[in-house]
Protein backbone atom coordinates (compact mmCIF):
# COMPACT_ATOMS: atom_id res chain seq x y z
CA UNK A 1 0.00 0.00 0.00
CA UNK A 2 3.07 2.44 0.83
CA UNK A 3 4.96 1.70 -2.56
CA UNK A 4 0.85 2.48 -4.21
CA UNK A 5 1.31 5.93 -2.67
CA UNK A 6 4.43 6.84 -3.08
CA UNK A 7 4.25 5.34 -6.91
CA UNK A 8 1.29 7.71 -7.27
CA UNK A 9 2.59 10.38 -5.67
CA UNK A 10 5.77 10.43 -8.08
CA UNK A 11 3.09 9.96 -11.20
CA UNK A 12 1.30 12.95 -10.22
CA UNK A 13 4.66 14.86 -9.82
CA UNK A 14 5.52 13.80 -13.03
CA UNK A 15 2.37 15.08 -14.40
CA UNK A 16 2.18 18.42 -12.73
CA UNK A 17 5.93 18.89 -14.00
CA UNK A 18 4.92 17.96 -17.62
CA UNK A 19 2.04 20.10 -17.14
CA UNK A 20 4.02 23.28 -15.90
CA UNK A 21 7.04 22.98 -19.19
CA UNK A 22 4.05 22.52 -21.63
CA UNK A 23 2.80 25.51 -20.74
CA UNK A 24 5.96 27.37 -20.25
CA UNK A 25 6.61 26.10 -23.70
CA UNK A 26 3.36 27.09 -25.30
CA UNK A 27 4.01 29.94 -27.57
CA UNK A 28 1.62 32.86 -28.90
CA UNK A 29 0.37 31.88 -32.60
CA UNK A 30 0.77 35.73 -34.41
CA UNK A 31 -1.64 36.78 -36.94
CA UNK A 32 0.16 35.59 -40.07
CA UNK A 33 -0.14 32.16 -38.86
CA UNK A 34 -3.36 32.52 -37.68
CA UNK A 35 -4.37 33.35 -41.34
CA UNK A 36 -1.95 30.65 -43.27
CA UNK A 37 -3.63 28.13 -41.04
CA UNK A 38 -7.62 29.23 -40.28
CA UNK A 39 -8.83 32.38 -42.46
CA UNK A 40 -7.26 31.28 -45.78
CA UNK A 41 -10.35 31.94 -47.80
CA UNK A 42 -9.86 35.96 -47.10
CA UNK A 43 -6.91 35.57 -49.36
CA UNK A 44 -7.09 32.65 -51.23
CA UNK A 45 -7.67 33.40 -55.55
CA UNK A 46 -6.96 37.05 -54.54
CA UNK A 47 -4.23 39.65 -56.27
CA UNK A 48 -2.22 41.24 -52.42
CA UNK A 49 -0.31 43.73 -52.20
CA UNK A 50 2.14 43.29 -48.73
CA UNK A 51 3.05 46.10 -46.32
CA UNK A 52 5.62 44.26 -44.81
CA UNK A 53 9.48 44.11 -43.40
CA UNK A 54 11.85 42.15 -41.55
CA UNK A 55 9.63 42.00 -38.87
CA UNK A 56 6.91 40.00 -40.71
CA UNK A 57 7.79 36.78 -40.27
CA UNK A 58 5.83 33.42 -38.95
CA UNK A 59 5.87 31.75 -35.50
CA UNK A 60 9.03 29.19 -37.10
CA UNK A 61 10.88 32.55 -38.34
CA UNK A 62 9.54 32.25 -42.25
CA UNK A 63 9.28 35.55 -43.89
CA UNK A 64 5.39 36.66 -44.42
CA UNK A 65 7.01 37.72 -48.07
CA UNK A 66 8.45 34.27 -48.74
CA UNK A 67 5.38 32.33 -47.19
CA UNK A 68 2.86 34.08 -49.29
CA UNK A 69 4.84 34.42 -52.26
CA UNK A 70 5.57 30.50 -52.03
CA UNK A 71 1.76 29.91 -51.14
CA UNK A 72 0.17 27.54 -53.92
CA UNK A 73 -3.03 29.53 -53.18
CA UNK A 74 -2.23 33.11 -52.91
CA UNK A 75 -0.87 35.61 -55.65
CA UNK A 76 1.25 37.73 -53.82
CA UNK A 77 1.77 41.12 -56.39
CA UNK A 78 3.19 44.30 -54.68
CA UNK A 79 4.79 44.65 -51.88
CA UNK A 80 5.62 48.12 -50.21
CA UNK A 81 8.15 49.13 -47.73
CA UNK A 82 7.76 51.51 -44.49
CA UNK A 83 10.50 53.28 -43.06
CA UNK A 84 13.71 51.58 -43.24
CA UNK A 85 13.14 49.50 -46.58
CA UNK A 86 10.65 46.27 -47.08
CA UNK A 87 14.04 44.41 -46.43
CA UNK A 88 15.22 46.62 -43.44
CA UNK A 89 18.19 47.83 -44.56
CA UNK A 90 17.31 52.06 -44.92
CA UNK A 91 19.09 54.05 -42.52
CA UNK A 92 16.04 56.17 -40.12
CA UNK A 93 14.85 58.93 -41.89
CA UNK A 94 16.56 58.59 -45.29
CA UNK A 95 13.68 58.67 -48.03
CA UNK A 96 13.45 55.27 -49.97
CA UNK A 97 13.05 55.00 -54.22
CA UNK A 98 10.34 52.50 -55.78
CA UNK A 99 12.00 49.26 -57.44
CA UNK A 100 11.96 46.01 -57.95
CA UNK A 101 13.10 43.10 -55.45
CA UNK A 102 15.56 40.88 -56.33
CA UNK A 103 14.15 37.98 -54.53
CA UNK A 104 11.04 37.86 -55.73
CA UNK A 105 10.52 40.09 -58.84
CA UNK A 106 7.86 42.21 -57.56
CA UNK A 107 7.72 45.54 -57.49
CA UNK A 108 8.41 47.57 -54.34
CA UNK A 109 6.35 51.00 -53.77
CA UNK A 110 8.18 53.01 -51.00
CA UNK A 111 5.21 54.56 -48.78
CA UNK A 112 8.68 56.22 -46.70
CA UNK A 113 9.75 58.50 -49.64
CA UNK A 114 7.63 61.19 -52.01
CA UNK A 115 4.62 58.97 -51.13
CA UNK A 116 3.42 57.82 -47.71
CA UNK A 117 -0.24 56.80 -48.68
CA UNK A 118 -0.60 54.49 -51.49
CA UNK A 119 -1.79 55.71 -53.98
CA UNK A 120 -4.26 54.65 -56.93
CA UNK A 121 -1.43 53.64 -59.31
CA UNK A 122 0.21 51.13 -56.85
CA UNK A 123 -2.99 49.43 -55.80
CA UNK A 124 -4.68 49.12 -58.98
CA UNK A 125 -4.43 45.59 -59.62
CA UNK A 126 -4.40 44.73 -55.77
CA UNK A 127 -7.97 42.72 -54.64
CA UNK A 128 -6.92 42.91 -50.73
CA UNK A 129 -4.37 45.00 -49.08
CA UNK A 130 -2.48 43.19 -46.47
CA UNK A 131 -0.49 44.86 -43.55
CA UNK A 132 2.31 43.03 -41.39
CA UNK A 133 4.72 44.84 -39.54
CA UNK A 134 5.69 44.58 -35.47
CA UNK A 135 5.19 47.43 -33.79
CA UNK A 136 6.99 48.86 -30.68
CA UNK A 137 3.94 50.39 -28.18
CA UNK A 138 5.22 53.86 -28.43
CA UNK A 139 3.17 56.52 -30.46
CA UNK A 140 6.81 58.25 -31.95
CA UNK A 141 7.43 55.62 -34.01
CA UNK A 142 6.54 55.76 -38.38
CA UNK A 143 5.27 52.10 -38.82
CA UNK A 144 1.44 52.85 -37.37
CA UNK A 145 0.97 55.97 -39.15
CA UNK A 146 1.66 53.94 -41.93
CA UNK A 147 -0.47 51.61 -41.43
CA UNK A 148 -3.00 54.65 -40.51
CA UNK A 149 -2.10 55.78 -44.21
CA UNK A 150 -2.83 52.57 -45.66
CA UNK A 151 -6.08 52.48 -43.72
CA UNK A 152 -7.04 55.72 -45.78
CA UNK A 153 -6.11 54.31 -48.74
CA UNK A 154 -7.92 51.06 -48.91
CA UNK A 155 -11.38 53.00 -47.98
CA UNK A 156 -10.69 55.51 -50.89
CA UNK A 157 -9.93 52.77 -53.00
CA UNK A 158 -12.42 50.59 -52.26
CA UNK A 159 -9.86 47.39 -51.32
CA UNK A 160 -10.42 45.40 -48.43
CA UNK A 161 -7.20 45.35 -45.66
CA UNK A 162 -5.83 42.87 -43.51
CA UNK A 163 -3.91 43.69 -40.60
CA UNK A 164 -1.92 40.75 -38.89
CA UNK A 165 -1.62 41.09 -35.40
CA UNK A 166 1.34 41.24 -33.14
CA UNK A 167 1.90 41.21 -29.69
CA UNK A 168 2.73 44.77 -28.41
CA UNK A 169 6.25 44.29 -26.89
CA UNK A 170 5.32 47.18 -23.76
CA UNK A 171 2.44 44.53 -22.98
CA UNK A 172 -1.00 45.16 -23.38
CA UNK A 173 -2.25 47.15 -20.26
CA UNK A 174 0.48 50.19 -20.19
CA UNK A 175 -0.77 53.37 -21.02
CA UNK A 176 0.96 56.12 -20.23
CA UNK A 177 1.97 59.55 -21.49
CA UNK A 178 0.79 62.99 -23.10
CA UNK A 179 -2.25 62.57 -25.66
CA UNK A 180 -1.01 63.91 -29.44
CA UNK A 181 -2.67 67.66 -29.38
CA UNK A 182 -3.78 68.47 -33.00
CA UNK A 183 -1.28 70.99 -33.33
CA UNK A 184 2.00 68.59 -33.30
CA UNK A 185 0.52 66.23 -35.85
CA UNK A 186 3.07 64.71 -38.03
CA UNK A 187 4.13 61.23 -39.50
CA UNK A 188 5.38 60.71 -36.09
CA UNK A 189 2.07 61.43 -34.78
CA UNK A 190 -1.31 61.19 -36.95
CA UNK A 191 -3.78 60.78 -34.53
CA UNK A 192 -4.79 61.63 -30.83
CA UNK A 193 -3.58 59.02 -28.87
CA UNK A 194 -1.06 58.95 -25.64
CA UNK A 195 2.08 58.65 -26.19
CA UNK A 196 2.31 54.93 -24.94
CA UNK A 197 -1.27 53.67 -25.68
CA UNK A 198 -1.64 49.92 -24.73
CA UNK A 199 -3.12 48.44 -27.66
CA UNK A 200 -1.57 45.74 -30.10
CA UNK A 201 -1.28 46.99 -33.72
CA UNK A 202 -4.53 45.38 -34.79
CA UNK A 203 -6.82 46.92 -32.03
CA UNK A 204 -4.46 49.83 -32.86
CA UNK A 205 -6.27 49.65 -36.54
CA UNK A 206 -9.50 49.54 -35.40
CA UNK A 207 -9.31 52.52 -33.08
CA UNK A 208 -7.83 54.22 -35.55
CA UNK A 209 -10.00 53.14 -38.00
CA UNK A 210 -13.40 53.60 -35.93
CA UNK A 211 -12.73 56.42 -33.91
CA UNK A 212 -11.18 58.94 -36.35
CA UNK A 213 -13.92 57.89 -39.07
CA UNK A 214 -12.03 56.30 -41.21
CA UNK A 215 -14.64 52.93 -42.40
CA UNK A 216 -12.12 51.42 -44.46
CA UNK A 217 -13.62 47.35 -44.66
CA UNK A 218 -11.05 46.64 -42.11
CA UNK A 219 -10.42 42.94 -40.65
CA UNK A 220 -7.81 42.16 -37.83
CA UNK A 221 -6.39 38.65 -37.91
CA UNK A 222 -6.09 38.26 -34.08
CA UNK A 223 -3.02 36.55 -32.42
CA UNK A 224 -3.65 33.09 -30.45
CA UNK A 225 -2.17 33.03 -27.29
CA UNK A 226 -1.51 36.41 -26.14
CA UNK A 227 -2.35 37.65 -22.47
CA UNK A 228 -2.40 41.79 -21.97
CA UNK A 229 0.16 41.00 -19.26
CA UNK A 230 2.78 39.76 -21.60
CA UNK A 231 5.56 41.44 -22.63
CA UNK A 232 6.99 39.92 -25.74
CA UNK A 233 9.80 38.39 -23.86
CA UNK A 234 6.42 36.36 -22.63
CA UNK A 235 5.24 35.11 -25.59
CA UNK A 236 8.14 32.89 -26.77
CA UNK A 237 8.02 34.76 -30.33
CA UNK A 238 11.75 35.06 -31.67
CA UNK A 239 12.58 39.08 -31.71
CA UNK A 240 13.19 40.54 -35.19
CA UNK A 241 14.65 44.16 -35.09
CA UNK A 242 12.17 47.00 -36.06
CA UNK A 243 14.60 48.76 -37.32
CA UNK A 244 18.43 49.05 -37.34
CA UNK A 245 18.29 50.46 -33.27
CA UNK A 246 16.09 48.16 -31.89
CA UNK A 247 17.89 44.93 -31.56
CA UNK A 248 16.05 43.36 -29.03
CA UNK A 249 13.13 42.69 -27.22
CA UNK A 250 13.36 44.74 -24.65
CA UNK A 251 14.63 48.05 -26.28
CA UNK A 252 11.13 49.45 -27.39
CA UNK A 253 11.21 49.68 -23.04
CA UNK A 254 14.49 51.76 -23.83
CA UNK A 255 12.63 53.68 -26.66
CA UNK A 256 9.86 54.61 -24.83
CA UNK A 257 11.91 56.08 -22.22
CA UNK A 258 14.66 58.24 -24.19
CA UNK A 259 13.37 58.35 -27.64
CA UNK A 260 11.87 61.65 -27.57
CA UNK A 261 15.29 62.98 -25.58
CA UNK A 262 17.75 61.94 -28.40
CA UNK A 263 15.45 64.63 -30.89
CA UNK A 264 17.15 67.65 -28.90
CA UNK A 265 20.95 66.22 -29.51
CA UNK A 266 21.81 67.89 -26.23
CA UNK A 267 21.63 64.20 -24.45
CA UNK A 268 23.21 60.99 -26.12
CA UNK A 269 20.75 58.34 -26.01
CA UNK A 270 22.85 55.60 -26.86
CA UNK A 271 22.01 55.68 -30.29
CA UNK A 272 25.55 55.36 -32.30
CA UNK A 273 26.33 53.07 -29.57
CA UNK A 274 26.26 49.49 -28.56
CA UNK A 275 23.62 50.39 -26.50
CA UNK A 276 20.80 52.18 -28.22
CA UNK A 277 18.43 53.92 -26.40
CA UNK A 278 19.67 52.44 -23.17
CA UNK A 279 22.11 55.12 -22.24
CA UNK A 280 22.07 58.85 -21.18
CA UNK A 281 24.92 60.79 -21.78
CA UNK A 282 27.04 64.16 -22.51
CA UNK A 283 30.27 65.64 -22.12
CA UNK A 284 28.72 67.83 -19.92
CA UNK A 285 27.09 65.10 -17.41
CA UNK A 286 28.52 63.90 -14.39
CA UNK A 287 27.88 60.39 -14.63
CA UNK A 288 28.29 59.38 -10.68
CA UNK A 289 26.13 62.37 -9.75
CA UNK A 290 23.56 61.99 -12.41
CA UNK A 291 23.24 58.08 -11.07
CA UNK A 292 22.94 58.62 -7.90
CA UNK A 293 20.34 61.52 -8.10
CA UNK A 294 17.85 59.49 -10.34
CA UNK A 295 18.23 56.30 -7.89
CA UNK A 296 17.57 58.82 -5.04
CA UNK A 297 14.06 58.93 -6.60
CA UNK A 298 13.20 55.56 -6.05
CA UNK A 299 11.40 55.09 -9.81
CA UNK A 300 9.45 51.73 -10.27
CA UNK A 301 11.68 48.55 -11.99
CA UNK A 302 14.52 50.76 -12.80
CA UNK A 303 18.25 51.27 -11.92
CA UNK A 304 21.10 53.39 -13.40
CA UNK A 305 24.45 52.76 -13.35
CA UNK A 306 27.03 55.03 -14.16
CA UNK A 307 29.29 54.75 -17.50
CA UNK A 308 31.99 56.43 -19.75
CA UNK A 309 31.72 56.02 -23.22
CA UNK A 310 32.68 57.22 -26.53
CA UNK A 311 30.11 57.14 -29.37
CA UNK A 312 31.23 55.40 -32.79
CA UNK A 313 28.53 57.54 -34.60
CA UNK A 314 26.26 60.11 -34.57
CA UNK A 315 26.09 63.06 -31.97
CA UNK A 316 29.49 63.20 -29.73
CA UNK A 317 31.57 60.76 -32.00
CA UNK A 318 34.66 59.79 -30.55
CA UNK A 319 34.39 61.82 -27.67
CA UNK A 320 35.05 60.67 -24.47
CA UNK A 321 31.47 61.29 -22.42
CA UNK A 322 29.93 60.02 -19.17
CA UNK A 323 26.36 59.11 -17.98
CA UNK A 324 24.28 56.69 -17.07
CA UNK A 325 23.16 53.08 -18.24
CA UNK A 326 19.67 52.26 -17.73
CA UNK A 327 18.92 49.25 -16.03
CA UNK A 328 15.20 47.94 -16.00
CA UNK A 329 15.11 45.41 -13.06
CA UNK A 330 11.17 45.02 -13.28
CA UNK A 331 8.98 45.35 -16.65
CA UNK A 332 6.04 45.14 -14.84
CA UNK A 333 6.64 47.97 -12.48
CA UNK A 334 8.58 50.11 -14.82
CA UNK A 335 7.07 53.33 -16.12
CA UNK A 336 9.06 54.68 -19.43
CA UNK A 337 7.36 58.14 -19.14
CA UNK A 338 7.41 58.63 -15.57
CA UNK A 339 11.33 57.80 -15.84
CA UNK A 340 11.57 60.06 -19.50
CA UNK A 341 9.77 63.00 -17.42
CA UNK A 342 11.90 62.44 -14.12
CA UNK A 343 15.41 62.05 -15.96
CA UNK A 344 14.74 65.34 -18.30
CA UNK A 345 13.67 67.07 -14.68
CA UNK A 346 16.82 65.66 -13.05
CA UNK A 347 19.39 67.00 -15.96
CA UNK A 348 17.42 70.41 -15.29
CA UNK A 349 17.73 70.85 -12.15
CA UNK A 350 21.38 69.19 -11.86
CA UNK A 351 22.65 71.99 -15.18
CA UNK A 352 20.92 74.93 -15.39
CA UNK A 353 23.56 76.44 -17.33
CA UNK A 354 23.07 73.81 -19.95
CA UNK A 355 21.10 74.31 -22.82
CA UNK A 356 18.62 71.30 -22.56
CA UNK A 357 16.01 72.54 -25.26
CA UNK A 358 18.44 73.91 -28.11
CA UNK A 359 16.14 76.47 -29.89
CA UNK A 360 16.35 74.48 -33.30
CA UNK A 361 15.38 71.10 -31.78
CA UNK A 362 12.64 72.32 -30.27
CA UNK A 363 10.12 71.34 -32.73
CA UNK A 364 10.92 67.83 -33.35
CA UNK A 365 11.09 67.18 -29.94
CA UNK A 366 7.53 68.72 -29.41
CA UNK A 367 6.45 66.44 -32.45
CA UNK A 368 7.86 63.53 -30.67
CA UNK A 369 6.13 64.26 -27.05
CA UNK A 370 2.73 65.47 -28.84
CA UNK A 371 2.69 68.19 -26.79
CA UNK A 372 4.73 71.19 -25.48
CA UNK A 373 3.60 71.09 -22.47
CA UNK A 374 5.93 68.69 -21.03
CA UNK A 375 9.32 71.42 -22.33
CA UNK A 376 7.80 74.26 -20.69
CA UNK A 377 6.26 72.98 -17.45
CA UNK A 378 10.18 71.63 -16.82
CA UNK A 379 11.84 75.41 -17.80
CA UNK A 380 8.72 76.50 -15.05
CA UNK A 381 10.69 74.22 -13.16
CA UNK A 382 7.73 72.32 -12.08
CA UNK A 383 8.16 69.30 -10.25
CA UNK A 384 8.25 65.79 -12.57
CA UNK A 385 5.51 64.02 -10.14
CA UNK A 386 3.10 67.31 -11.16
CA UNK A 387 4.00 66.92 -14.62
CA UNK A 388 3.29 63.36 -14.82
CA UNK A 389 0.35 63.62 -12.97
CA UNK A 390 -0.86 66.63 -15.29
CA UNK A 391 -0.90 63.96 -18.40
CA UNK A 392 -2.49 60.94 -16.05
CA UNK A 393 -5.88 63.21 -15.80
CA UNK A 394 -5.74 62.96 -19.67
CA UNK A 395 -6.01 59.60 -20.16
CA UNK A 396 -9.24 59.35 -18.88
CA UNK A 397 -11.67 59.26 -22.19
CA UNK A 398 -8.93 57.55 -23.79
CA UNK A 399 -9.35 54.59 -21.26
CA UNK A 400 -12.87 54.66 -21.45
CA UNK A 401 -12.54 54.61 -25.50
CA UNK A 402 -9.83 51.95 -25.54
CA UNK A 403 -11.90 49.50 -23.71
CA UNK A 404 -14.10 48.66 -27.12
CA UNK A 405 -10.95 47.75 -29.32
CA UNK A 406 -9.15 45.03 -26.79
CA UNK A 407 -9.47 41.46 -28.61
CA UNK A 408 -7.61 39.99 -25.66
Amino acid sequence: MQINKYLLLVFMFLALTARAQNEKSIQVKPGIDVLLQEKMDLIRGKRLGLITNPTGITANLTGTIDTLYRHPDVNLVALFGPEHGVRGNIIAGKQIENFRDEQTGLPVYSLYGKQKKPTPEMLKDIDVLVFDIQDIGSRAYTYINTMAYAIQAAQENHIPILVLDRPNPLGGELVEGPMLEPAFKSFIGLYEIPYIYGLTIGELAAFINTEFNINADLTVIPMQGWRRSMTFADTGLPWAPTSPHVPQAQTPFFVATTGCLGELQTIHGGVGYTLPFELLGGPWIDGRQLADSLNALALPGVHFRPLYYSPFYFSFQNQQIQGVQIHITDTKAYRPMLTQIHILVTLHKLYPQQELFPAEHIAMFDRAMGTDRVRLQILENDDADVIYQNLTEKLANYLTTREKYLLY
